[in-house]
């Protein structure tokens, strides 16, 4: 490059409730796979004792033949993967999750990939400048196994400088 020579900077983000599209898949690359310390670190800090968790022998007995994951574990994960695709500066604050369930488990060394389809957005009533985002996430392992679905509003930011969401329509 020359010296005096301007060039263009481009900085990751995620979308601006402008950007959203209802009704399209958004799939988050790449997947993360769970390993033992995961779990095992995820429960003890957050004073989760379960055994089906942290007991490998007593949970050989149980109906999985193995440790699961922690479920909370999984929907946080589910929910990171999305970040950089979707929310990574743009979002103000997560306001609700409705509809979570865990249809499979998750055991250590499976990968976790994650898609979103957006069901609804309107602008804020109260916030001018943001509106609300309405996101179906869901979790599949590496066999394309549904493990986790979860449906969160949040909070999203409008793109500056755009009116449309600073004029408190809806």
């Amino acid at each position: 490059m020359n010296e005096g020579t301007t060039i263009r900077a481009i900085e990751q983000r995620g979308l601006w409730w402008e950007e959203f599209e209802t009704d399209v898949l958004y799939r988050h690359r790449p997947g993360r796979t769970i390993g033992e310390a995961d779990n095992t670190l995820f429960s003890t800090l957050t004073m989760n004792p379960q055994a089906l968790h942290l007991d490998a022998a007593w949970s050989e007995t149980q109906p999985f033949g193995q440790r699961i994951v922690n479920s909370l574990f999984t929907l946080s994960t589910l929910i990171g993967l999305a970040v950089n695709h979707l929310s990574q500066g743009t979002t103000v604050a997560n306001l609700g999750f409705s509809d979570v369930r865990f249809p499979a488990p998750v055991f250590h060394g499976d990968t976790l990939y994650a898609e979103t389809v957006v069901r609804e957005k309107r602008l804020s009533r109260s916030r001018p400048g943001q509106g609300v985002v309405t996101f179906e996430h869901t979790a599949r392992n590496q066999h394309g196994t549904i493990i986790a679905v979860a449906v969160r509003s949040a909070l999203m930011l409008c793109a500056p400088g755009d009116e449309p969401g600073n004029g408190g329509e809806a």
